[in-house]
């Protein structure tokens, strides 16, 4: 009886079948049994919450970290005191200089919020029957010269208010003991954020210090596991996804704070009312592509409306304004290029992002969808030379709208690079004929 021999390509096949039967079974499994995945992953979220904040605030500062622990160690060694442990002094001071800023961001953004917003829910609730008489009187003499507008702006606000008694009434009074248990579990909720953003500074610090132990141990590994071709490609793909995130996350962060002195220094000259709590509101919401300005502004501007209308008027027609400036200047000459996306993909990306994961999904949308764009355009072009075909997207534009000369030579629908190839095979024609 022969014997068959296995070569490596055999054990190769081998291993991509059984992934690939492995991964179907997983991709069943995650489509059968949807909700209880997602649960899992919620709970393992809620778990390593801790671990999450540290990474992420590691993450964002680490330039300041490894800007810290360069200038320190520098002005060390140059020094005439020879220190044995120079680097283990200069981490420390990278450290507490990182764990200050984020305090004082903390610190700085409680100062400018909570107060803030406990007066201003305390005067609202104050001048919520005032102000709704001065919207009411504003808008009738407005409207007194339209009659037919008027009563229909008089029905919507008796519907309104009969709305509010029904629903205080049918909804609110007989759910009282359900809502009580939900404002308990939220603070219970809020004060386990609380301990588990204080633990992920404790991780963040211990993060910082040992990133670089990290970084090579995981070089290691991928260099152990993988091939030199497809450990150099994992090393291009990490390199590229850092620089996306870290330039628009760090560049997102800065034009929002921007954004928001902006917001400060006009309301201020303009006197309008709660201008701390508002500027803050509209910086932070400035965090998210498109939307952002929008979403702050809408609660802002009721805040203005319960005061004074036209100010709340002129307030929104300045974030239309600010919105048109940070979109056209200011955010290009500080995010530049940083994504390679065009406008429509960008919208995709927040859209699609804030739908799969809320808020986070919104920020962290763009450079996500960026980095899966970049590469899959690499692969997608990659291809295209392996069949010689163009990669220049210019070759595979039509242009309907102009008119085109009739002696001039039109394009094949594959572009230049099928043409560039035909062009080779006949001059092999030729120098064949001439040897011939």
């Amino acid at each position: 009886m022969r014997r068959i021999k296995l070569e490596e390509k055999h054990y190769q096949w081998g291993m991509t079948a059984f992934l690939v039967i492995i991964c179907s079974i997983v991709v069943f499994f995650g489509i059968y049994r949807f909700e209880f995945i997602r649960h899992c992953v919620n709970f393992a979220i809620g778990v390593l919450s801790p671990f999450i904040y540290g990474l992420v605030m590691a993450y964002l500062l680490g330039p300041i970290y490894n800007s810290a622990v360069r200038g320190t160690y520098s002005l060390l060694t140059r020094s005439r005191f020879e220190l044995k442990r120079d680097m283990e002094i200069s981490k420390s001071v990278g450290t507490i200089i990182s764990v200050l800023l984020i305090l004082l961001i903390l610190a700085g953004v409680s100062w400018m919020i909570i107060p803030g917003l406990v007066n201003s829910i305390m005067s609202v609730v104050d001048m919520l029957p005032d102000g709704l008489a001065k919207i009411t009187s504003w808008l009738n003499h407005k409207l007194q010269n339209l009659p037919v507008a008027q009563e229909t702006v008089d029905e919507w606000v008796k519907t309104l208010q009969d709305w509010a008694v029904q629903f205080a009434t049918n909804t609110l009074l007989p759910h009282s003991k359900s809502l009580a248990t939900g404002v308990s579990q939220g603070v219970i909720g809020a004060v386990g954020a609380v301990a588990d953003f204080v633990i992920g500074i404790i991780i963040c610090v211990y993060f910082l210090n040992s990133k670089d132990t990290f970084l090579a141990q995981i070089k290691k590994f991928i260099l152990a596991a993988f091939r030199e071709k497809t450990a150099e490609e994992i090393f291009s793909v990490a390199k590229y996804t850092n620089k996306t995130f870290g330039g628009f996350i760090s560049g997102k962060i800065i034009d929002s704070a921007i954004i928001g002195v902006i917001c400060f220094i006009v309301m201020s000259i303009f006197g309008w009312e709660y201008t701390l709590l508002i500027s803050c509101i509209v910086g932070i919401t400035n965090i998210i592509p498109f939307f952002g300005p929008f979403i702050g502004a809408i609660p802002s501007a009721l805040l203005l409306v319960m005061v004074n209308p036209m100010h709340a008027l002129y307030f929104i027609i300045f974030v239309v304004i600010l919105q048109q400036f940070d979109g056209n200047i200011l955010g290009p000459k500080i995010l530049g290029d940083s994504t390679g996306l065009e406008s429509f993909w960008v919208l995709f990306a927040v859209l699609v992002g804030g739908g799969l994961f809320k808020f986070i999904g919104m920020v962290i949308g763009i450079p996500v969808f960026a980095v899966i764009y970049y590469y899959a355009g690499k692969l997608i072009n990659r291809k295209l030379e392996k069949k010689g075909f163009s990669s220049d997207l210019n070759d595979y534009r039509t242009d309907p709208y102009r008119s085109r000369p009739e002696k001039k030579k039109k394009k094949g629908i594959f572009g230049r690079g099928k043409k560039k190839k035909a062009d080779k095979d006949k001059d092999g024609q030729t120098e064949n004929q001439k040897t011939t």
